[in-house]
């Protein structure tokens, strides 16, 4: 996860709930949101 660029991170987390994805991969991009304590705009 500390590879990914923040705007990056927060763009795949958008996506994923825009996507339905698998719940526990959600709350895994959105813990890693919250550590770095980013702020997610979801009107892009």
């Amino acid at each position: 996860m500390r590879k990914l660029s923040d705007r990056y991170l927060i763009e795949c987390y958008l996506q994923a709930v825009d996507m339905k994805l698998d719940e526990a991969f959600i709350r895994l991009l959105y813990s890693e949101i919250t550590r770095r304590k980013l702020p997610i705009h979801p009107n892009r």
